[in-house]
């Protein structure tokens, strides 16, 4: 199984938005997969879920389960102040890494509303993923410009739709 992971906690986000059509996308491969959106965490995350609270929050414990039970990931990732949201970071460090990250393979999707495409905020979460032992897929899909691509609710614009497409076909194969 595939989980999605939405990488803000900003309720109505494009990235969900990204994050369903994946999803979508994944199920015209045969390929289940599942979406966990960062609004989903417990309000407190940061208090009732690290360090010496690690495994006490059981709304946690089957995000955490969700995690360590997924074989692949993608991130969908925005850009925030050049680089990637906070909350996915805090996110990270409330999972049992050996578990959730260690050996597990992922593609990175980077949307922002400028010209970069997430690219350094890509960068900056593949190190910490590689710090992870977490096997990142090397084509990395930035999508610049997100409102500009899409129509309602779906990223129309066909060059970046045939780019989730060949992301997609590669990281079932790897």
């Amino acid at each position: 199984m595939i989980t999605i992971v939405v990488g803000t906690n900003r309720k109505d986000s494009v990235s969900q938005l990204v994050a369903t059509q994946y999803a979508e996308i994944l199920k015209k491969y045969g390929v289940v997969s599942s979406i966990l959106n960062l609004t989903d965490l417990p309000h407190d995350y940061i208090i009732s879920c690290l360090y010496e609270n690690v495994g006490m929050n059981d709304e946690f414990n089957k995000i955490r389960t969700l995690m360590n039970d997924s074989e692949k990931f993608v991130y969908v990732i925005p850009e925030y102040n050049g680089s990637f949201p906070g909350v996915l970071k805090a996110f990270l460090d409330g999972l049992d890494r050996a578990k959730a990250l260690a050996g597990k393979k992922c593609a990175l999707v980077g949307i922002s509303a400028g010209d970069q495409g997430a690219g350094l905020a890509l960068s900056h979460f593949t190190d910490i993923l590689n710090y992870c032992g977490t096997n990142v897929l090397a084509y990395r899909l930035r999508i610049p410009k997100i409102s500009d691509l899409m129509t309602d609710t779906k990223i129309t614009e066909e060059d970046y739709v045939a780019k989730i497409h060949k992301q997609s076909k590669q990281l079932i194969k790897f």
